[in-house]
């Protein structure tokens, strides 16, 4: 088998992803998988043995453009791939495969994708797990609900690089629990989707002031979007315990920012991208779960203390609270979490 995946956009989605490439590697050890992807997950894709070489896509996430991936599907004709796994639910996301002229492809069925997919499965939803459906994609369409559960999925391993890692510690200033004795705890306060799954930079700021106060120090994560709360979040400390804070948002790429998590003993996050890379990593997570809900998108981690309310208004997930108050996560206290780090100590 010679595969090409058409890969998500989404850094979460990319790292659960990985689930699907291991199984695909367990039943044909032999294949070969190659992953077409925006240039942002490339750092992802290459920590993961499984894949072959990662394709960067050069069209726009939402861009339709049928002359460019025309192009970009006889371009890879040449590769002769024997399959192709379309994990996107657009129609533009399958004209790639049918261009390069792939015998097999495979696919949920989505938008309007009749004739562009020729092995098309009905119903994502006799899933309720999202790494399930992309998993059950290497099962034959009428083994997949006999094959496929939550417990049977592999989990994401993203390979760690230990020389990037020390540069990164170099680079940033920072320590580890061997040189001064304390740990570092993770946050990454962000969420791409939106704000109803961030839970409250105050609220974060008070959980930093304990983890410092404890003897440990905080290691602040997220994209350059994400810079100005997470600034907050350390300025709100005492100015002793911000020598203890370091906001790494928008100054690490994607890889070193993977190397970093991996040096942390705990990640309490949101549900994002990094959470999921914070998982496949093997850290001790604490996920905050707003408007999402762990029965869809958990971190696949054995290591994972999960918070989030129980209100009747949950989950919806909307971008913004359609209510107006946030009440999913202004009604989880800081000691909640600081409970789960006590618990741990």
């Amino acid at each position: 088998m010679k595969i090409l995946v058409i890969g998500p956009s989404w850094v979460g989605d990319m790292v659960m992803s990985q689930s699907l490439y291991t199984e695909l590697k367990h039943r044909n050890p032999t294949a070969t998988i190659d992953v077409l992807a925006p240039a942002w997950c490339k750092p992802i894709l290459q920590r993961m043995p499984e894949v072959n070489n990662a394709i960067e896509m050069p069209i726009g996430h939402g861009a339709f453009d049928l002359r460019g991936r025309w192009k970009i599907g006889r371009s890879l004709k040449k590769e002769g791939y024997t399959h192709a796994y379309v994990l996107p639910n657009s129609a533009k996301s399958a004209l790639i495969p049918l261009f390069a002229g792939i015998p097999k492809r495979i696919g949920w069925k989505g938008e309007m994708r009749y004739g562009l997919l020729n092995d098309l499965r009905p119903n994502k939803r006799i899933f309720q797990y999202y790494v399930e459906r992309f998993v059950a994609l290497a099962s034959q369409r009428d083994k997949m609900l006999d094959e496929v559960s939550l417990a049977t999925c592999p989990r994401p391993q993203l390979s760690i690089d230990r020389s990037i890692q020390q540069q990164a510690l170099d680079k940033f200033q920072l320590t580890t629990q061997f040189t001064t004795g304390r740990t570092a705890i993770g946050m990454c306060p962000g969420a791409e989707f939106g704000p109803a799954k961030r839970w409250p930079d105050q609220y974060y700021a008070e959980v930093a002031q304990y983890i410092i106060d404890s003897g440990q120090q905080v290691w602040l994560f997220g994209s350059t979007k994400d810079r100005e709360v997470t600034e907050k979040i350390r300025k709100s400390l005492t100015v002793e315990a911000q020598q203890h804070c370091f906001n790494l948002a928008g100054n690490t790429s994607l890889t070193e920012a993977v190397d970093l998590l991996a040096a942390c003993d705990t990640v309490i996050s949101n549900d994002s991208g990094l959470m999921h890379v914070s998982a496949a990593v093997d850290c001790k997570i604490i996920a905050i779960y707003g408007s999402s809900s762990p029965d869809y998108t958990p971190p696949l981690s054995d290591n994972v203390q999960i918070v989030n309310t129980d209100i009747d208004c949950r989950p919806c997930f909307k971008r913004e609270c359609p209510l107006g108050h946030m009440n999913c996560l202004k009604q989880l206290s800081p000691n909640t979490v600081i409970s789960i780090l006590k618990s741990q100590s």
